[in-house]
């Protein structure tokens, strides 16, 4: 399986204490995405600009040429690299540092299940992405071994995915957190690359099996200024959801990721765009209600919390 990361000790991803396994790839290319290190299935790397003490050692170890520094700091022929990961074995500092990792299955639950002491009643594994339905086969395998350690399990997905590649995760699965992102399938293409009939599709196959089956089902809208969070999108959202999932989080737009783009080689769509305001959250969060999505919660930071947040620790450090 090629993975990211390992995060632990994370809240926002199921219930309880949870740790969550980021999977590389997705088949989306949401303009908003936060975890651009995640779209591409192959091995990238990136400069982390602070760490680098203009050495030149990366240059010299590249056999195709593709580093050079500058005045600005190490630039990279994305081009012209062969991702041979050279540079970044010979970085005296790792300031080069490669974006996914192989591991198999079985490394990874043992990795997994040494924090089964923390999950408590509520807690467990949530396999996240990129799109983890990308690496179906493996995650399926380890779902299973989790199910199997006792540890409760959960998938987030973009619901991109066939319908068989469900069914091969569902029978180890607690909890789906399942993204519906836009409703209108013109907007859909715009904003993530993709049309979103199969999205809409695998939503209806999920909402049928769950109580067969004995899994949860979360629905996540990530609200983005200009693109997700318009009054009509919420509502035909809500329509279509209407008391079919068991919860349905509304999550604020997150502005923390444009150092990512840069670090790849890119720039943002969204560079600049402030967060949203909590008085606009929960207009969001009465209107999703109002059409029938009862377990519709408005979540993440938003502009008036993050400036009181400032506020509290300016007089904090004050006194």
């Amino acid at each position: 399986m090629r993975i990211l990361n390992i995060q632990r000790m994370s809240t926002e991803d199921g219930p309880g204490l949870r740790t969550t396994l980021f999977a590389k790839g997705c088949p989306l290319t949401c303009a908003w995405c936060h975890n651009p290190e995640s779209l591409s299935g192959a091995h990238q790397i990136e400069w982390l600009g602070e760490r680098c003490i203009l050495c030149g050692t990366c240059v010299s170890a590249c056999p195709e040429q593709a580093l050079e520094l500058t005045d600005e700091g190490l630039v990279i022929d994305r081009d012209r690299c062969g991702l041979c990961l050279l540079c970044a074995e010979a970085c005296p500092t790792r300031a080069i540092e490669t974006k996914g990792e192989d591991r198999t299955v079985h490394e990874l639950l043992d990795e997994l299940l040494k924090d089964a002491a923390y999950f408590g009643e509520d807690g467990g594994v949530t396999l996240s992405g990129g799109e983890i339905m990308s690496q179906v086969a493996e995650a399926a395998e380890l779902l299973r071994k989790l199910k199997e350690n006792g540890i409760h399990t959960a998938i987030d997905t973009s619901g991109l995915c066939s319908r068989e590649s469900l069914d091969r995760v569902l029978p180890w699965t607690d909890l789906v957190l399942y993204d519906l992102k836009l409703f209108d399938d013109k907007a859909h293409r715009k904003w993530t690359g993709a049309g979103n009939q199969r999205i809409k599709d695998n939503f209806d196959y999920l909402a049928e099996k769950k109580d067969e089956l004995g899994f949860s089902l979360w629905v996540r809208t990530p609200i983005i200024p200009g693109a997700t969070d318009s009054d009509e999108n919420i509502r035909s959202l809500a329509r279509f959801i209407h008391g079919r999932a068991d919860r349905w989080e509304l999550c604020a737009f997150n502005n923390l990721c444009e150092d990512k783009y840069a670090r790849l080689g890119g720039t943002w769509a969204f560079a600049g765009v402030p967060l949203m305001t909590s008085g606009r959250m929960r207009e969001l969060e009465t209107m999703a209600r109002e059409e029938g999505g009862n377990h519709a919660f408005a979540t993440g930071n938003t502009r008036l919390e993050m400036a009181h947040n400032q506020e509290v620790t300016t007089n904090t450090t004050g006194s």
